[in-house]
C-alpha cells in the first residue's frame, strides 16, 4: 500500500533572508475571531521579536490564518524555531482558558491522529508556508498582500480598517502601534 502524500515546508535560513509566512488555526476554524485570541498571538509575536531579534515588517491575523513577513537578524537562525515561540504560548493560553471557561470547545480543538494519541490543538499541523523573498520588488508584493487581505476577503472595505494588521502602523494611525515594526533594512520600493 502506498504512503499517502504529505506536504512538506522546505526551510531555507539565509543569512540577511526575508520571510513571508503563514500559518493557519486547526481544520481553517475560525480562532482568531476574539481579540482575546489576537491579543495572545500579539504578545506572543513582540516576545518572540525580541528572542529571536527579526525585523517585523509587516502582518496580519485574518480569523482562521496569520500573515507575516520578517527580516532576521542573526547569522544562525531558524524559522521553525521562530514559529514555535509565536504558535506555542498562543496555544497554551488557549488551552489554559478553555479548560477553565468553555470546555465543550476542546472538540473543535482535538486532533485524534490515526496512529497516536488525542492532542488539543490551535493550530494546523505542519509548519505552515514559508517564502523566501528575494529581491524588493517581492518584499513589497507581499506586504501589499498581507495589508490587502482582509479587503480580498471581504472583511473591510480598505486595508486601514482591519484593526489586526500592520497598515494602521504604516499609516500612521496607531499610535502607539500593536506591534513594534521595524522597518529598518526594508528595501527601498
Amino acid at each position: 500500500m502506498a504512503t499517502p502524500h504529505r506536504k512538506t515546508c522546505r526551510r531555507h535560513n539565509i543569512p540577511n533572508q526575508a520571510h513571508f509566512l503563514t500559518f493557519s488555526c486547526f481544520h481553517r476554524q475560525p480562532f482568531l475571531t476574539r481579540d482575546r485570541a489576537r491579543t495572545w498571538l500579539i504578545d506572543a509575536l513582540r516576545k518572540a521579536a525580541v528572542k529571536h531579534d527579526f525585523h517585523l515588517w509587516a502582518w496580519v491575523i485574518m480569523p482562521e490564518h496569520v500573515h507575516l513577513v520578517l527580516w532576521p537578524q542573526r547569522h544562525d537562525y531558524s524559522i521553525a524555531k521562530i514559529l514555535a515561540s509565536i504558535k506555542k504560548p498562543v496555544t497554551n493560553a488557549a488551552l489554559r482558558y478553555v479548560y477553565a471557561h468553555a470546555p465543550a470547545f476542546l472538540d473543535k480543538m482535538r486532533d485524534s491522529p490515526p496512529r497516536g494519541k488525542v492532542v488539543h490543538r490551535f493550530w494546523q499541523r505542519g509548519g505552515g508556508y514559508d517564502r523566501d523573498l528575494w529581491s524588493a520588488q517581492e518584499v513589497w508584493e507581499k506586504i501589499h498582500y498581507v495589508h490587502h487581505n482582509p479587503v480580498l476577503r471581504g472583511l473591510v472595505a480598505r486595508p486601514e480598517e482591519w484593526e489586526w494588521s500592520s497598515m494602521r502602523d504604516y499609516l500612521g494611525l496607531r499610535t502607539p502601534p500593536l506591534l513594534p515594526l521595524d522597518r529598518t533594512g526594508l528595501p527601498v520600493r
